[in-house]
């Protein structure tokens, strides 16, 4: 397991992050006491939570893990998990105000069974609370020992900027990560988010590596998906839904190169698409999201696979969003160009 800081913090983390998201829903408590079980054995360090995740049960799972192991297990874990989203019917039971996180991060910490997280997430921007409240009560928690830094999810670029600048400017604890959508389906936070990433020092910590299971292989052009998977049980899911995802030629054209760059190599197709994603700029681990411990251990083999340079430019090149002249085309980069002049 490669071991990478988290941002410009000096808190090193795993390069692949266990997500949790299906505790409590698609994976039952002992299926995911299993997989931190698998994780942590591997060298994982990073775990991934949030308040929403099955309406808090997938921190009380964690919390009973944590509670159960020995402290030299515990001491290892990286947690980080994340507030902004209902978790209730109150009008003030969301969003990043200082009273919805103040109860947030306090029920988290209850369900989780511990003092502090090392790193606490904002889940989403906030139209309607004024940034800096937001981030002062970040900082404040930083002062008060209850988070180890702030970080940020499903920000876009002019948000994580503006979020820097104003942390900055007013000396407040500034956030390390942030966490965004980013496969070799969803390539398009390459013009923005991540250049801005890159410019401020925020680690990235990807969420849905395999694009919701696409990049498994597991669905096929010719039948739409059935069973026990996340499309089977609802082809409507989300951003990958079946008819959305599945209606694009270019997705099948990369699920063609990944299955031949898998089966030249000897691997399986989530081990390319994790072994393409883990090594992009700005990168610091890439959240796994598994509903069977058998699932993780495919996706922790990620380890031991190296992409060849021809392999991960077939991938760069079928997976290219493709870009309009202007402004991420040719026209509008050539637009912002520049090179010394020589005499």
């Amino acid at each position: 397991m490669e071991y990478r800081t988290l941002g410009r913090s000096g808190c090193a983390v795993s390069a692949l992050a266990l997500g949790t998201m299906t505790f409590g829903a698609e994976t039952d408590e002992a299926g995911a006491h299993e997989q931190l079980d698998l994780f942590v054995e591997a060298g994982g360090t990073l775990v991934d939570l949030a308040d929403v995740y099955s309406a808090g049960a997938a921190e009380e799972i964690t919390g009973r893990w944590l509670a159960a192991r020995p402290a030299d297990v515990r001491d290892r874990v990286v947690l980080a998990t994340k507030g902004r989203f209902p978790m209730g019917e109150d009008p003030n039971a969301l969003g990043t105000s200082r009273r919805h996180l103040r109860r947030a991060l306090d029920d988290s910490l209850r369900r989780l069974g511990v003092d502090h997280v090392d790193l606490y997430q904002l889940h989403a921007w906030d139209p309607l609370t004024p940034l800096e409240e937001t981030l002062r009560f970040l900082d404040d928690a930083v002062s008060a020992g209850k988070i180890g830094y702030p970080g940020l999810s499903n920000f876009t670029a002019w948000q994580v900027q503006k979020t820097v600048d104003l942390a900055e400017h007013r000396y407040l604890a500034v956030p390390v990560t942030l966490q965004p959508s980013y496969s070799l389906l969803v390539r398009d936070i390459e013009f923005e988010i991540v250049p801005a990433c890159l410019h401020n020092g925020l680690g990235m910590l990807p969420w849905g590596p395999l694009g919701g299971g696409w990049l498994s292989g597991k669905y096929t052009r010719d039948q739409r998906p059935e069973g026990a998977t996340r499309l089977g049980e609802d082809p409507g899911r989300g951003m990958e839904a079946y008819d959305r995802v599945g209606s694009r030629q270019r997705t099948w054209d990369v699920l063609e190169a990944v299955q031949d760059v898998a089966e030249a190599r000897g691997v399986s197709m989530p081990q390319v698409a994790l072994a393409w994603l883990v090594d992009r700029p700005a990168v610091t681990s890439v959240i796994l999201g598994a509903r069977t411990p058998t699932q993780l251990r495919d996706n922790l083999g990620v380890v031991d696979v190296t992409l060849e340079p021809e392999d991960l430019a077939r991938l760069d090149a079928v997976s290219d969003p493709g870009r309009a002249d202007y402004p991420y085309g040719d026209v509008g980069t050539e637009a912002r160009s520049r090179e010394p002049a020589g005499p």
